[in-house]
């Protein structure tokens, strides 16, 4: 594979990730959507399918890593460093980029949504939104332009309880299982070449966001949360509130911890 073709396979990739897996985010959360109210489980299978058809459109190109913890442990694993830099500059640039295209898709809903009363007005109790029930999301304030603001859960994550120690666990957990499973299945060529394994990578996604998605919404991808999170700091939406940066390192340094150990184990035991 050329330089080229993993910047722009990675790219293209990220950013189909990222439209589909925030667009299903959207789709919940933002008032008027007819997917309003659907629930954590929507947006788990939402985000399983995300990976499928980022991995699929890409895995020609660059060989679908579309997570910088990902290209961590396998580069750990491998030895192999001389791309990793080529990797995270087409997750990052894909990442924002379909953040962009989430927020062209639901412009309109974006601005109903920021504009309704009830969150121009809403409490002053601060907190993230809960995706598993819009409905809470809206008794949460504008924001002070520091915690997270009312539609920032569809470009990046938030805890349900801030502790740094717990959420930055979590994040580790979630992501060195994706890498052990991602480096498995590289171990068997049949799985590979056939495409199951991606379809596979895309199910333990559901997985891991059914069984450890609740405590911060489980990010396991540097890239998904800080380009997004970025993007939603640039974007001009009106009453959007903060980014909530106090808590954006815990989804980078988590999953890259978590892929580093996942590929040190996976160097270790094979």
């Amino acid at each position: 594979m050329s330089s080229s073709d993993i910047f722009f396979g990675e790219l293209l990739g990220t950013a189909v990730l990222i439209l589909l897996g925030g667009g299903v985010v959207a789709a919940v959360v933002l008032k008027k959507s007819k997917a309003f109210g659907a629930g954590w489980v929507a947006i788990t299978l939402g985000w399983g399918l995300a990976v499928l058809s980022g991995a699929y459109v890409s895995a020609q190109l660059s060989g679908a890593h579309l997570n910088p913890a990902v290209t961590l442990g396998i580069a750990i694993d491998t030895g192999e460093w001389g791309d990793v830099g080529t990797y995270l500059a087409g997750q990052m640039l894909g990442a924002m980029l379909g953040a962009v295209l989430v927020w062209l898709a639901y412009y309109g809903h974006f601005q109903a949504h920021l504009a309704d009363r009830e969150i121009v007005g809403g409490s002053d109790t601060p907190g993230p939104p809960a995706v598993d029930d819009p409905r809470r999301a809206e008794e949460r304030p504008v924001a002070d332009g520091r915690g997270p603001g009312p539609v920032l859960g569809v470009f990046s994550t938030a805890p349900e309880i801030r502790n740094a120690v717990q959420n930055l666990t979590t994040e580790i957990l979630g992501t060195a299982v994706l890498v052990l499973l991602i480096l498995g299945i590289g171990l068997n060529e049949g799985l590979a070449l056939s495409g199951t394994g991606t379809l596979m990578v895309a199910l333990v996604v559901v997985g891991i966001g059914l069984s450890l998605g609740g405590p911060t919404g489980y990010a396991i991808n540097p890239a998904r949360d800080l380009g997004p999170r970025i993007v939603h700091a640039l974007l001009p939406l009106p009453n959007k509130g903060g980014s909530d940066w106090s808590y954006a390192w815990v989804p980078v340094v988590g999953p890259l911890i978590g892929g580093a150990l996942a590929g040190g184990i996976h160097n270790a035991l094979f």
